[in-house]
């Protein structure tokens, strides 16, 4: 199977570099997939569930808001975060939405209702994608 040079590439480290087959990240308008001989493109990257396969292994990831670049057979996709679904503390994302959830409602400066909305976005992500490989298991 033909392969792409995939990077991805969150805020504290570079989470994976390697050949990949696929990948399917969420986007603003939802999902995108990907394949070797992609036309070139950027697009926006929203907080949610990123999906790719490396070595015929398929892998499951969350991913924060970014942005990723399609360049021929070269996929760089960058985000806030990058966690593996089975690395996800459940109660640590359980407690951040909560906390998000309760700061929306305090509503003390546009800045903190946008920086609350985008905390609720990365734990309601972190919480989905868990949920999702819990029931598969």
């Amino acid at each position: 199977m033909s392969t792409f040079d995939l990077t991805i590439v969150a805020t504290d480290k570079v989470f994976f570099q390697g050949p990949a087959e696929f990948i399917v990240f969420p986007g603003l308008d939802g999902e995108h997939g990907v394949l070797p001989q992609h036309e070139t493109m950027v697009a926006a990257v929203q907080a949610g569930e990123l999906r790719y396969t490396a070595d015929g292994k398929k892998q499951i990831v969350v991913v924060g808001d970014g942005f990723v670049e399609i360049l021929g057979d070269r996929v760089t996709l960058i985000c806030d975060f990058a966690e593996r679904a089975e690395d996800i503390d459940v109660m640590r994302a359980q407690r951040a939405k909560e906390r998000a959830e309760e700061r929306l409602k305090a509503r003390r400066s546009e800045i903190e209702y946008i920086r609350s909305q985008a905390a609720l976005a990365r734990a309601m992500a972190r919480l989905k994608v868990s949920s999702k490989i819990r029931k598969n298991l």
